[in-house]
């Protein structure tokens, strides 16, 4: 748990961790669900910056279930002129295509 959690984060962290726990999951696994669950709220609460992911998402997810910004990194790793311009189904198009 990081220290600039308020005292509700810490207890939001705590419950969901125990909750984990029971669900028998291990203790470092409970404590990696609750802290991420925690900091993605505080995420979109603003309280922490919105670091977007530089990634290009699972590589055994299905590309439609990727997003945009997963679909324009993985573009920009095989290449693929045009994509800053390309939407979606674009993308997906031209990332078949290369393959």
């Amino acid at each position: 748990m990081p220290t600039t959690w308020t005292a509700k984060e810490e207890k939001q962290y705590q419950h969901i961790k125990d909750s984990e726990l029971d669900r028998g999951r291990s203790e470092d696994k409970a404590e990696e669900i609750a802290a991420r669950t925690v900091n993605k709220q505080r995420r979109q609460a603003g309280k922490t910056p919105n670091k977007s992911t530089q990634g290009t998402g699972n590589p055994h997810t299905r590309l439609e279930d990727r997003t945009v910004e997963e679909l324009h990194n993985l573009a920009a790793e095989h290449n693929i002129k045009g994509r800053s311009k390309m939407k979606k189904a674009e993308l997906i198009k031209a990332l078949r295509d290369k393959r």
